[in-house]
């Protein structure tokens, strides 16, 4: 599947700036704490991707900037980034909303994939070294499922295949949640904890037998489809293999999704772990709900931007909250970036201005302390403020806010 096209990011060291060494602290969901990142040479992210019936929400976008601004991180520390993400584009929502609307299902997948695409281009979002759909990796997921079947990881309720929990005897190690807590997000987020016939509430669907009117694929196991933990779990194995440094999403993801989708590499590898970090990034809600396909309540970059936002102006509104923070969007939020965007450019603008090195180990120090924006941004507003003499200084914080925070002045 095509990506997008790669935004020229300035080089600090190029424009006259020292070089970073402070190494990216992020906050690991599995072990409920902040701690270093440490890559090799290649730092190796997945980031889960759309299911695309709509695209793109804020909701979206705050979660794919937070990972943005990882993979700048970690390239201004000079490691290389391997980069992979996934569309869902065959599931469930988005059938049922092909079928609601009368468009094809593969129509309303590209389509929307490309709205994605257009989103992310216009808010300078560095894209994936491999953008990967589900149809495409079906053969990888049949491989995957034949290995844990091979292990006696799977085993049938009425034609569909089911991964037994019980298998993996970490489980449970990504979201640190008790059964108690994952039974009803699991009811909640896709899966089927009541279905008759499974041996355990919690086995997750691997493969489901075609149903009439619906899309389906040969495979070992009869014509069907893939379940959606599963995917990932194809997908990041076969680009990043096992042990990669980054796993990430929205925390609505935390459970099932990604403790699925490390329990099937887990175990069909004999390897662990999936991830060494797995990182979420908050909700973004509208209306005191969180924002969500689901509820409707959904604020859509394109709509902003077609109605005359700057796409600056929204990752600066996104960017003014911490990551992992839940937050509310108001139509202030934008007024605000779009006001602060102007400041920024106007001391960008200016013949000379106070020194930018101070600023940058400031927004590098920030950053690395589990992506602190926020900081970051109120450290360039009080430079945008200042006076000062230095007449390279305004093309280098252009520079800056450009490469680390993705900020086009």
């Amino acid at each position: 599947m095509r990506s997008w096209p790669v935004p020229n990011v300035p080089g600090l060291t190029t424009a006259g700036l020292p070089a970073a060494d402070r190494p990216l602290s992020l906050h690991d969901t599995a072990t409920g704490g902040t701690r270093p990142t440490a890559p090799g040479e290649t730092a190796r992210m997945y980031v889960c991707g759309i299911t695309p019936y709509d695209a793109t929400h804020l909701g979206h976008a705050n979660t794919y900037l937070a990972f943005d601004l990882v993979n700048r991180v970690w390239r201004d520390l000079g490691h290389t980034v391997h980069y992979v993400q996934n569309a869902t584009d065959v599931d469930d929502p988005l059938l049922e909303r092909a079928a609601q609307t009368g468009v094809d299902w593969r129509e309303l997948a590209d389509r929307e994939i490309e709205l994605f695409r257009e989103d992310m281009t216009a808010l300078r979002v560095l894209p994936p070294d491999q953008y990967v759909g589900a149809v495409e990796a079906i053969p990888l997921i049949i491989e995957m499922i034949e290995k844990l079947r091979a292990k006696d990881a799977t085993y049938r309720v009425d034609g569909d295949v089911y991964f037994p929990v019980a298998a993996d005897p970490g489980f449970g190690a990504v979201s640190g949640l008790d059964r108690a807590a994952m039974l009803p997000l699991f009811a909640e987020r896709g899966g089927d904890p009541d279905r008759p016939g499974k041996r355990d509430p919690l086995d997750a669907l691997l493969w489901m037998a075609q149903r009439p009117g619906e899309p389906g694929w040969d495979s070992p196991f009869g014509t069907g489809r893939p379940g959606w933990h599963v995917e990932c779990s194809a997908i990041s194995v076969r680009e990043l293999g096992m042990s990669f440094d980054v796993e990430g999403g929205g925390s609505d993801l935390a459970f099932p999704h990604h403790e699925m989708g490390a329990s099937h590499a887990q175990v069909a590898t004999g390897e662990r772990p999936h991830a060494k970090a797995y990182v979420h990034a908050g909700m973004v809600g509208l209306d005191g709900e969180k924002m969500s396909k689901s509820r409707g309540n959904l604020v859509f970059v394109s709509r902003l931007r077609r109605g005359g936002a700057d796409p600056m102006a929204i990752r600066l509104a996104l960017l003014a909250h911490h990551y992992r923070a839940d937050w509310e969007w108001t139509a202030a939020d934008l007024d605000a970036a779009s006001a602060r965007l102007e400041r920024w450019r106007a001391a960008a603008a200016r013949p000379a201005a106070p020194a930018a090195a101070p600023l940058l180990a400031t927004v590098r120090e920030h950053l690395a302390d589990d992506l602190d924006a926020p900081a970051a941004l109120a450290a360039i507003d009080a430079w945008a403020a200042a006076e000062g003499t230095d007449e390279a200084a305004p093309a280098q914080v252009a520079a800056i806010t450009d490469a680390l925070l993705g900020v086009a002045l």
